[in-house]
């Protein structure tokens, strides 16, 4: 081969690689580019999903409070200062059943969402009423798709307890410190207002009281 054509051969080597550099250079170019617009598109899609559960989670807090302030349709209330707060060691004949406050046992019924099967003491459940919790009771007249959709509701919610209250006139009661509610059907949408409302409400004699660590049946 020639000097000329030698030359020649370089010179084409030359620029196939400058072209294949170029060629590599701008599939990085536009790789950096997807990554950068596919970096830009997530941050974006997480940044707007904060966002947005965070809209969610106020409108929750909202309406909760919301709940909080209107009264429930049909509850039962008594004047708390005319409910008796002292510890005895007897029975305490209550003007209502089940009752919503008065003196009581100075031991409480463990009240931590915690579901009883059996009949409890009410001088017991009275005093966790004190601590904030809400007591769901029902009959033998509730349906069994009832009590067990309120029991899987009250495991699922501090400060709450429920158990069988045979003698009890309405199927289905939650109670409160100087408030009740009666109803015939677990999915009534009361049950979760007053669940809301007086779980720790306003109510509460003792806000912050333990409802652990006490009587479990």
């Amino acid at each position: 081969m020639s000097k000329s054509s030698k030359k020649a051969a370089a010179v084409s080597r030359k620029a196939r690689i400058e072209e294949m550099r170029r060629a590599e250079r701008a599939r990085e170019r536009r790789s950096r580019v997807i990554t950068i617009t596919l970096s830009v598109v997530i941050v974006a899609g997480l940044a707007g999903f904060g966002a947005y559960a965070l809209n969610k989670a106020d409108e929750k807090d909202e309406q909760q409070a919301a709940a909080a302030k209107k009264p429930v349709r049909g509850e039962k209330t008594w004047n708390a200062k005319k409910l008796g707060r002292e510890h005895v060691q007897t029975a305490v004949d209550y003007p209502m059943n089940p009752p919503v406050g008065g003196d009581h046992s100075q031991a409480w019924m463990t009240c931590d969402g915690t579901v009883y099967t059996k009949a409890i003491g009410k001088e017991n459940a009275v005093h966790s009423l004190e601590h904030g919790a809400v007591w769901v009771t029902y009959n033998d007249k509730a349906a069994d798709a009832d009590v067990k959709a309120l029991g899987d509701k009250v495991s699922r919610t501090p400060y709450t307890l429920m158990s069988p209250v045979d003698d009890q006139a309405g199927k289905i009661m939650l109670s409160a410190w100087g408030y009740q509610l009666t109803v015939d059907k677990a999915s009534d949408p009361r049950v979760e207002q007053f669940l809301t409302k007086y779980v720790q409400g306003s109510q509460t004699p003792e806000p912050g009281a333990a409802c652990t660590n006490g009587l479990t049946q």
